[in-house]
Order: structure tokens, then sequence, then C-alpha cells
């Protein structure tokens, strides 16, 4: 049992208004919904929130139509000047999900600084402290404190080389013995499936090599259910800030409930510098803001499988509910089993993002389409060297494949240097579409640019010219039931021509779609037995449909009106998960129509057109 006999106050960053947020929702909550309770909490005493980056910079204009730094203003007005706001920043991704160039991080910085932040974390998913280094300059030179983070991971197979408490005081030293200015250092679990040994060796050793002044900071989700041994643990070790949450949005994917680590360290000496007799207040206004919202078992359960497949609660959240609109949950035990797989095979880097999102969909594609026959775009250029040394060397079959897949080299360079130049491409496009070209505007474009995307769905224009995407978990409303009424007897219409209908077949749980055609025979209205076939047909040609049962968005269509096809083409792209998806020609012929257009939301029951 840890014990401190002159007492010390733990810090506490509460997490509730963007970790939790993202945890249980992928960030998809309008700030009406949870801006009181936040308000209310400040009021209550509540000194430093977690409040942007990470998802909650771009989950507001890529889903709910609101601009991250209004947000983030709003924020700042109602929680007051001193309160410290902290946002979560991704090294060489900053709080975008691609690689950026020193100049679009430069902007990030400032414009968060200007927005109202005050601490930024700043991680690197391969640990890469070169990575680390240079991507944490922007922070300090715009005056933020900087916490720069080893990024902690327990692996789901057995090494001694990597995420080892040696390991992380290894990266600490490196980090200490640079010449950037660090304020704090935050060991950072994204999927709390770090042991607690490995924690407290860490926090010891890391402990005995920082300044005396200098604040040791531990994060970590509850989703394996050990996120409160975790916390004794680090400070047990020296840890002087830890996160919390309250419910509806603490343990399962997010941080424990606050009260709970209070109550483990009565008696010890060690208290919190929180007063948790208000959080029932707190708590209570939560679930009224929230009664609307859905919330998945999925991500408010912990499930001890994820020491197995070690995915951060922000990223469980966001996928879960992206399998649920893409109609594929089926797929969801499948991916957990490919995880391992992916992880020994990439090289073992952390499963925080993007890392979480590149193995995620590589696992993902293991399952659609075939082990390594689809190398996700991300997952490939980490193992190519794009984002960094991986810890552990990648799988040479899967480098192999990634390149040729991919059609790149290996890469042994600065990810920075290579990453696009996008701002003026993001200004172009502000002009071209006669948009104020400012700097929030800029960088709103330039952090939704992602190659081979058209600038059609970037949300950022999306935002700009009012069109953008909603998408908000909330439940659904049943109609009311119509009056009742005496029975009517009803005859079936008479079936004078073709009729084609789709349905759905499921066996040994893999799902097909067919369409089936029904034709009335000698004219009469009785209709000749269906016949199902695998190219959904109608009487004007064959229709091409999504893959997926569920709602997809369409990113691209290659094709146009008159252009001939053969069996197998790419006609069109749509994006599920995150990742491009590949729509082929189920015959050869003509297109003849083309019944969507770049941008629309469509599922297996709407074609995208027709193949005549």
């Amino acid at each position: 049992m840890i014990f401190s006999e002159p007492g010390k106050k733990i810090r506490v960053m509460f997490t509730p208004f963007r970790d939790g947020l993202q945890s249980s929702f992928g960030g998809k909550v309008r700030l009406q919904d949870f801006l009181p309770a936040m308000e209310a909490s400040a009021q209550a005493g509540f000194r430093h929130f977690e409040f942007g980056g990470g998802a909650r910079y771009q989950a507001p204009y890529f889903y709910l139509g609101e601009n991250p730094f209004e947000d983030m203003r709003k924020i700042r007005e109602a929680v007051g000047p001193d309160a410290d706001l902290q946002i979560l920043t991704r090294s060489v991704s900053g709080v975008t999900l691609t690689t950026q160039s020193m100049e679009g991080l430069e902007l990030q910085a400032k414009l968060m600084k200007e927005s109202g932040t005050t601490w930024d974390r700043n991680f690197d998913y391969m640990n890469d402290v070169e990575n680390l280094i240079k991507t944490g300059k922007p922070i300090v030179d715009v005056g933020m404190h900087h916490q720069v983070c080893i990024a902690l991971m327990g692996l789901p197979f057995h090494s001694d080389k990597v995420h080892t408490a040696e390991f992380y005081i290894n990266i600490g030293k490196h980090l200490l013995d640079s010449d950037l200015h660090i304020d704090s250092i935050c060991l950072k679990d994204a999927s709390g499936t770090t042991d607690p040994k490995t924690i407290y060796d860490a926090a010891i050793g890391l402990k005995k090599i920082m300044p005396p002044e200098m604040p040791l900071w531990m994060h970590t989700h509850d989703t394996a259910s050990t996120a409160v041994s975790c916390y004794m643990a680090a400070i047990a070790g020296g840890a002087d800030g830890v996160d919390l949450s309250v419910r509806p949005f603490a343990s399962g994917t997010v941080q424990p409930d606050a009260r709970s680590l209070a109550h483990a360290l009565k008696g010890t000496g060690y208290t919190l510098d929180i007063d948790v007799s208000v959080l029932p207040e707190i708590e209570g206004m939560l679930n009224e803001l929230m009664k609307d919202y859905a919330f998945n078992p999925t991500t408010t359960t912990a499930d001890a499988r994820v020491l197995g497949f070690p995915m951060p609660g922000g990223a469980i959240g966001p996928n879960v509910h992206m399998m649920v609109k893409a109609g594929i949950l089926e797929k969801y035990s499948e991916v957990l089993a490919e995880f391992p797989v992916v992880v020994e095979a990439g090289g073992a880097w952390t499963s925080v993002t993007p890392g979480s999102q590149q193995y995620w969909l590589q696992a993902f594609n293991n399952v659609l389409y075939g082990r390594w026959k689809k190398i996700e775009a991300g997952y490939g250029k980490a193992v190519l060297g794009y984002f960094g040394k991986t810890p552990l060397p990648s799988d040479p079959d899967v480098v192999k494949a990634a390149s040729e897949q991919l059609d790149l080299p290996v890469f042994e360079g600065d990810p920075l240097e290579a990453a696009p130049k996008n701002i003026g491409a993001a200004q172009d496009a502000l002009r071209e579409r006669n948009l104020p070209v400012n700097d929030e505007n800029t960088f709103l474009v330039l952090a939704a640019m992602v190659p081979g995307k058209k600038m059609e769905t970037n949300e950022g224009i999306r935002l700009l010219t009012g069109k953008p995407k909603i998408d908000i978990p909330l439940k659904k409303k049943e109609e009311p039931a119509a009056p009742s009424a005496a029975p009517v007897a009803t005859v079936a219409p008479a079936i004078t021509g073709p009729v084609t209908t789709r349905c759905i077949v499921e066996e040994n749980g893999a799902k097909r779609t067919f369409v089936v055609t029904l034709e009335p025979t000698g004219g009469s209205s009785a209709t000749a037995p269906a016949v199902a076939t695998g190219a959904p047909t109608t009487t004007e040609g064959t229709q091409v449909f999504s893959t997926f049962a569920g709602s997809v968005e369409i990113v691209d269509i290659l094709v146009k009106v008159g252009d001939a096809v053969s069996k197998g083409n790419v006609v069109a792209e749509v994006e599920a998960m995150k990742a491009k998806h590949d729509i082929k020609a189920p015959c050869d012929g003509k297109v003849s129509a083309v019944h969507a257009q770049i941008g629309d939301e469509i599922d297996s029951s709407k074609p995208i057109m027709t193949i005549a």
C-alpha cells in the first residue's frame, strides 16, 4: 500500500469534456450539450480541463457543423481567464491524421494559443524522439505549457526490447538531454494496457533524472478496469498529476471517475486537488444534457480483451460507431482477433492516434480482403518509415507488400521534410470559392486535406460553404403509432411487368446482397419464380451498389456516362472506417447513367450508377 507521511496533493486534469467525448462518441457531441456542465465545474473550483485537440478539433466541423476555434473561445469564456485549458497534439500530425509541414504546425500552435489554450500535451505514436523535439518547438515558441509525452502500451506479444520501463526511461533521458524546453512529462497509456509494475518502475526511473520542479503526469483509460491501480502505481512512483473524469463520461473506454481514485487514496496521505463532493451535481447535469445521445455499451463497459488488442478508448468509440453506420459491426470480433498480427508485423508502435487507426484499418482490411492483400495507406506508410522510426523492425514481407501496393520506396528521411506544404493549396481553394482567406479558414481546410481526397469533400470547405456533414449519435426516435382502426382487407396489386427488389442472404456469418426480379408469365398477373443473381440487374441495365450495407460517403466517381467499362474495373470509391474502398463494375458494358455524386451518403439500396 502506498503512503506519504508528509502528505501530497495530486493535481487533476478533468477530462470529460474532451477525452470523455472522444472515447464515448468520437467527439461528436454538440457544444451546447456539455458546456453548461463545464461552466458549473469551473464555478465549483476545477482549474484544469482538457478541452481540445485530438478528435475534439476535427469532430466539430467534420460532423457537427461547428467551427472548433469558435467552440474553444466559447469554452474559454465559460470557464474564465484563470483555468488551464489543455489540448492534445500528435507530433508530426498535429491535430490531424496526416503528416503536416512545420509551417502547418506553427500555424496550428498560433491558432490554438489565440483560441484559449494554455497547455499542449504532445505525443509521438512511434516514440520518435527527433519528431518530439522538432514538433515541440512551435508549442514552446507561442508560450504554451509544453507537456511532452512518452507513449505507453502493453504488447499483445512478448518482447523484452520495447514497451518496458527501461525503454520508457531511455526515451525520457533522450528528451531531457536535448535542448528542447520541457515544462512537464506525461506517461500516456492511451489503451489502458500497461501493467502497474511497469508504470511504477518507469515513474521511479524518470523522477530520478527529471529536474525536481518538473511535474510528472500519468494518463490512462479504464478499458480493462485497471486504471485506478495504474494511477496508484504512478503516484507511488512520484507522479504529480493524473487525468480523471466523471460519469457518464467515466470508466469503460474513458478515464476513471474521480471519486474512484479519491476513495482509493483515503488514508494514504495523498489527496486530489479537486472537491469530489460536487461531482454528483455535475454528473446530474451531464445526464440531463446528454439524454438524447445513444451511449453504446461497447464504449461504456469495461472489456479485458483490450489487453490482447491494445486500442485506445478514443479509438474504440469512433470505430464502433463507424462500423454500426457502415453496417458491418458483425466483423468487430474478427478485427480484434487480427490485431496482434498487425501490431507485431508493423513494428510495435503505440496504438494512439493515428497509430490506432493504422492498426485498426489494416486489421479490418485483412479480415475484409485477406491478410496483406490490401495494405491500408497509413499502415503502409508507417512500416515504410514515413512517420518516423518504428520501435521494432517491421516484417520485411509486409514492407515489401506495402512498397509494391502503394508504389512508394522505403523512407529513412525526416517525416516533416517529406510532408506536403499545403498552406498555399488551402488558400487557393478558399479563393476559388470566394471564401475569406485568413489563418483560421486556411487551417480548417489544411487540416482536412488528405492525399487523393477531392476538395469537394474537404470538411473545411464544406463547413465554410454552409454544407457540413451532420452525424450526431442521437437515439432513434420512435414514430408514434397510428390510431387503431377496423381491419381492412388488402389485396396485393397485380404484377403487370417486371418488378425488381433487393434481399440480403446471410450464410455462416457472411452477408451477400442480391437483386431479385419478378416477371409475370403469359401476360397474367401471376409471377414466375424469382431468379437471384450476383450482379443486380434491372430492365435498363446492371446497377452498381456500395458493397457496404450501411451508410458510406462517395468520395470519387471515376467514370462518366458513355464510358466503356470491363467487369472488375474500379468505377467509384466510398469512404468507410476513414478509409477508401473500391467499388468495381459487376459486368462489361457502358455507363448509361450516374445516379449519385461525390459527397453523397448512400447505402447498399441506392445505386451509384447503371451499366448497360
